[in-house]
């Protein structure tokens, strides 16, 4: 699968479109295929560890329901749309779609979403808080984009936030292959003109207030940031209830010297690894051993899980500091190299890995991410 954004550059469309404006591609997939037929996206969606909804309208009125689902049947053959969310979890196909928005970095990446809908289905106009590609499937929808702007938000059912009726801007009809870009803020609707699907590749953000609280509840619970306002160079005060400027910015000064960049670092390398969704993994360890992940390594590459976070940042890679899953892990410090191969690719050769298969250290790590179904071989052979 290969991405033609109509003759720009990765660069040229970051500075001229990312979180700019928005941008239909025409053909950006060349002879797309569906990632999943309609039927296996179905049955992922009467699985309970997949997040799933389903919208439609009943006596003119939108509906919206969550998985898991036992039937179809209900909803007949139009008006309708079943979304499942982080199909990059449970579908090892996703991976190539992904691949090819890496001039993207994977921190960024929420998951990608699956829309199958039938002729007039959609979820009604919405502003959506976070950048998408939406890549048009099998089958076409029409899409009205509108500009930014003060629109009203209401909420048409208690799981639907609609926006306000809007003048489009863009106007168009998505066939096979064809890509939206939206921006954050942007109100849109979609409407299906004949069965469909859509894959949307969805780049989250969080808010100031989202990551101070949980960045509040990471100090806490490592019960960090104790040190206590110092003054040893106060002066008299000459009103008992001010707080002047001087302690003004004492205080501001306090506050800001808790977000030093190994603070700062080892929360969001927490935060930003951990899954919205649930990832596809054993309940219990698979009993390899580390000679087991060695010797079949020679025959086949590990593979990394669908969904899985893995991150490391500039600040700390040289000395061995990695995050997956929402937890921060230690190697020697001298696998920087490593750590960049873990994070930044999706398959481990054992040529990738030669530098290392006779660390114990890194051998005997591997092997405890294959236990836990962190990297897996695809065919035990």
């Amino acid at each position: 699968m290969q991405l033609d954004l109509n003759g720009m550059t990765p660069k040229q469309f970051l500075e001229q479109y990312w979180q700019k404006k928005p941008l239909v591609i025409r053909q950006g997939f060349k002879h797309f295929e569906d990632l999943l037929s309609p039927e296996e996206m179905a049955g992922l969606a009467c699985e309970d560890v997949v997040e799933s909804r389903r919208v439609f309208k009943k006596n003119d009125q939108w509906q919206a329901e969550f998985g898991p689902f036992e039937s179809y049947e209900e909803l007949g053959e139009t008006d309708w749309t079943l979304i499942v969310q982080a199909l990059n979890n449970w579908v090892p196909e996703a991976e190539e779609l992904l691949k090819c928005f890496d001039f993207i970095p994977r921190w960024r990446l929420d998951d990608v979403m699956v829309s199958y809908a039938t002729p007039g289905g959609g979820v009604g106009p919405h502003i959506d808080l976070y950048d998408v590609f939406i890549c048009q499937g099998s089958g076409r929808r029409r899409w009205r984009v509108g500009d930014l702007g003060p629109h009203k938000e209401f909420s048409a059912h208690p799981a639907l936030l609609h926006t306000e009726a809007f003048d489009p801007i863009i106007d168009v009809e998505l066939l096979p292959g064809d890509i939206l870009y939206l921006p954050p803020g942007y109100p849109h609707d979609g409407v299906t003109l004949e069965p469909s699907m859509s894959f949307s590749v969805g780049y989250r953000t969080a808010s100031a207030k989202d990551m101070v609280s949980a960045m509040a509840d990471h100090i806490i619970d490592k019960d960090l940031c104790n040190d206590q306002i110092a003054d040893p160079d106060r002066v008299i005060s000459e009103h008992s209830g001010i707080v002047n400027n001087s302690d003004l910015e004492r205080i501001k000064q306090q506050l800001l010297a808790t977000l030093d960049d190994t603070l700062v670092s080892e929360f969001s390398g927490r935060y930003l690894t951990q899954s919205k969704c649930e990832l596809d993994l054993p309940e219990e360890s698979l009993g390899f051993q580390t000679l087991d992940v060695t010797e079949q390594l020679k025959l086949q590459p590990l593979v990394k899980l669908g969904g899985l976070r893995t991150l490391y940042f500039e600040t700390s890679v040289a000395d061995g500091v990695l995050y997956i899953n929402g937890e921060q892990l230690q190697l020697s410090a001298d696998k920087e190299a490593l750590i960049a191969l873990l994070c930044d690719t999706q398959e481990l050769t054992a040529q990738d890995l030669s530098p290392w298969l006779n660390d114990d250290e890194v051998v005997a790590q591997l092997t405890h991410w294959v236990n836990a179904g962190y990297w897996y071989f695809d065919e035990i052979e």
